[in-house]
């Protein structure tokens, strides 16, 4: 008589489960050390440290879904093992670090994948699309979204302040105020804000039970409202360097920074209310 296989999970599955774990982390834990490297020494890759809290708060929201979660061991797993494995070498011999990087997470999703099937997939995409994020953002792609946040800081800044009366000289995605120059593009791009607050965003629209088309006006928007708010601590952000100084101008545009990041939730919240309405 064939023997039924367990739906429930043991000592066994656990152990069998936390080794797999252990090794997909040891082999692949220089990738996921740079990772760490990454997120604490750029400025513009922080938005990493974010992922982790996020991903916990969606999971925890769906915790009473775990219960439904069978062994149900499958090939999937081998299979996504073996991608992982051939996008992290491929990466470490091409110099792709985004393909090193995210090779070394889906190993780990293969793991799981190995017990469990493809059900947490189904169960979680939320917590999962959400962990993507944990992949620095490659330079060309950071390149492509801060070059043109720094011409469009630039040049609203220079407009706002002409209309409240602040002369102000733009050359490049520089602005020449009191015959002070302030490198408002490079420094001030917006692009930290633009994922910290994407992450923020995603939270709170996979959190909420919305419609569909009102997650996805909240995700489309967080970029316009995280450069609208970026602008709105540029204006007195340069004031302060034009004509106080540099260590004011440098607290104050640090502290606006983060009060920025509410200030953009609250403008997609209002917008969210509309859009009920």
């Amino acid at each position: 008589m064939k023997r039924p296989m367990r739906s429930y999970w043991g000592l066994r599955e656990w152990a069998l489960l936390t080794l797999l774990m252990g090794v997909a982390i040891w082999i692949h834990r220089a990738a996921l050390a740079d990772i760490v490297t990454i997120a604490f020494g750029s400025e513009e890759q922080s938005h990493i440290m974010l992922v982790p809290f996020v991903a916990g708060w969606l999971f925890w929201l769906r915790r009473s879904r775990v219960r439904s979660m069978q062994v149900a061991p499958s090939l999937w797993g081998p299979l996504i093992i073996a991608l992982g494995w051939m996008m992290s070498w491929g990466g470490m011999h091409t110099e792709t670090q985004a393909a090193w990087h995210a090779g070394a997470l889906v190993t780990l999703l293969g793991c799981l994948t190995c017990l469990t099937g493809l059900s947490p997939l189904r169960q979680f995409l939320p917590v999962f699309i959400v962990l993507m994020f944990i992949i620095p953002v490659p330079g060309t792609i950071r390149l492509a979204i801060a070059l043109p946040l720094q011409s469009i800081a630039t040049s609203v800044t220079q407009t706002m302040l002409e209309f409240m009366g602040v002369p102000a000289t733009r050359m490049g995605h520089v602005l020449i105020i009191h015959g002070e120059q302030v490198a408002v593009g490079e420094a001030c791009n917006g692009m930290r804000m633009v994922f910290a607050l994407g992450l923020i965003v995603y939270a709170f629209a996979f959190s909420m039970p919305l419609r569909t088309g009102v997650r996805i006006a909240l995700l489309v928007l967080s970029p316009v409202a995280a450069l609208v708010s970026n602008v709105i601590r540029l204006i007195p952000t340069t004031i302060f360097f034009g004509y106080g100084t540099v260590e004011q101008a440098q607290i104050f545009h640090n502290i606006a920074g983060w009060v920025m990041l509410p200030v953009a939730l609250l403008m997609l919240v209002g917008v969210m209310k509309m859009i009920r309405w």
